[in-house]
């Protein structure tokens, strides 16, 4: 990675921020001491929000209808 002294930068702007827009990470130092990375700047991708608890599944009208004695026998392991 390179490093650069600010008052080069200074001098190179235009140069220095194509270079980071092309994808070149660089170090910008002052008195020989690193003061800040410059990175290319990436879009951040947006979060495809979902609206609602999974609206993949559906649930059908009759999920709470059980036949007579279906709970138990499906816990009793009388059912099959």
């Amino acid at each position: 990675m390179q490093t650069i002294n600010i008052q080069e930068a200074q001098n190179h702007l235009f140069r220095l921020t194509e270079a980071a827009a092309a994808g070149e990470v660089f170090i910008i130092a002052k008195a020989g001491r690193p003061m800040v990375r410059v990175v290319p700047h990436t879009e951040r991708q947006k979060k495809q929000r979902r609206i609602g608890f999974m609206p993949e599944i559906a649930i059908p009208d009759n999920f709470n209808d059980w036949p007579d004695g279906g709970i138990s026998e499906a816990f009793s392991g009388d059912g099959q």
